[in-house]
């Protein structure tokens, strides 16, 4: 069964930093596109950063030049690493994992940015 696990997420002051991590157990995962999302009440998930199975990314424009999205192959782990943290980037943060037929979420793990 595969299982992508989120952890990394808490309470931290605006202008700080996290690093988001998501273990994948799945086979096969360097041919995987990997994906961070985010969810924030009342509001539709959307894309904060993505990164292919060649390592190219792609980052939501609210959030380029402050967050940076990496992979570990050798680990099946993706990252976020999150600075200049904002209380709008305060959401519910997922990890996806796609490859054709095979697209999976994670349960994500709760970002607070707050004083």
């Amino acid at each position: 069964q595969v299982q992508l696990v989120e952890s990394g997420g808490g309470l931290v002051q605006p202008g700080g930093s996290l690093r988001l991590s998501c273990a994948a157990s799945v086979s096969f995962f360097r041919f995987y596109d990997m994906g961070w999302y985010r969810q924030a009440p009342g509001k539709q998930r959307e894309l904060v950063a993505g990164i292919t199975r060649g390592s190219s990314t792609n980052y939501a424009d609210s959030v380029k030049g402050r967050f940076t999205i990496s992979r570990d192959n050798a680990r099946n782990t993706v990252y976020l690493q999150m600075n200049s943290l904002k209380p709008d980037d305060t959401a519910v943060y997922l990890c996806h994992a796609y490859l054709g037929d095979y697209d999976y979420w994670g349960q994500g793990t709760q970002v607070t940015v707050s004083s």
